[in-house]
């Protein structure tokens, strides 16, 4: 297939409809919403150990068990996601985090607490997933990557925006901790309806012009060779990545769970 230069894609990708954007924007929202649930407990940590009466060493718990159930879910949900694809995949995702997230809210001790942060953690695990499968159906070869560093940036603008909505709910709005975990539940429901309303392939959505579609399908990824877990391991690619990640994902999940405790205790 003829390949289409810069100009000719430019002048395409402004003709042929933008559905595959707003697509891309229910992505972000829902990375934004991942985040915010995620973070959540970081900044009610002070509020849930007076309350539950926890000391570092409980609170340390429940994050363990929140990041263990996160990787185990990680090496399922990929596959999840393929066989259910990206429409259903996603929304068991979100069906099981939000669950997860909601039974926060009714937790009497650092068991509950821990059992539901775990239901979250596997739920989260699927929002890249989807999110990279949604990505790969809707967008052609040439602007996969631009799509998916727009929807990953909801990761930060859910992290910015936790400890303004949080406190919100709880101190403005004086309904509590535990409702503060209800009503941000209830922003993912929101979402999820949306999602299945609007998401399906892009042969399959009545949103999708004739031209846009064509401009979608234009331009497919290669194919590429499925490859063994243990073969995988044989490449030097795959222990630079897995190092990177090592080293700078414990900084990350610091100024997640940790930080906003810290910085109440030292500013408040």
């Amino acid at each position: 297939m003829a390949t289409m230069d810069m100009p000719e894609v430019a002048g395409a990708a402004g003709r042929v409809g933008r559905y595959r954007w707003v697509i891309c924007s229910l992505l972000f929202a829902a990375t934004a919403l991942n985040y915010v649930d995620r973070q959540m407990i970081g900044v009610l940590k002070p509020t849930i150990s007076a309350d539950l009466g926890w000391d570092e060493t409980t609170y340390a718990d429940v994050i363990f068990w929140f990041q263990a159930a996160y990787a185990i879910g990680y090496l399922s949900f990929g596959k999840i996601v393929d066989v259910l694809g990206a429409r259903i995949g996603y929304s068991v995702a979100f069906v099981i985090w939000t669950l997860g997230h909601t039974l926060c809210g009714f937790a009497g001790n650092a068991f509950q607490f821990s059992a539901a942060r775990a239901l979250l953690g596997i739920g989260e695990s699927g929002n890249f997933p989807a999110g990279i499968k949604a990505v790969s159906e809707w967008f052609p070869a040439r602007e996969r990557a631009f799509a998916t560093g727009v929807f990953n940036a909801g990761a930060n603008i859910g992290a910015i925006i936790t400890p303004l909505v949080v406190p919100f709910i709880v101190v403005t709005l004086g309904m509590g901790w535990r409702m503060a975990f209800v009503i941000t539940g209830a922003f993912s429901l929101i979402w999820l309806v949306f999602w299945i309303a609007m998401y399906r392939r892009p042969r399959e959505s009545t949103k999708v012009s004739a031209t846009e579609l064509a401009y979608i399908e234009s331009d497919p990824a290669d194919p590429a060779e499925k490859i063994g877990w243990l073969k995988l391991l044989g490449y030097r690619e795959t222990w630079a990545f897995a190092l990177g990640k090592f080293l700078i994902d414990p900084i990350w999940w610091l100024f997640l769970f940790w930080t906003p405790d810290f910085l109440a205790k030292t500013y408040d």
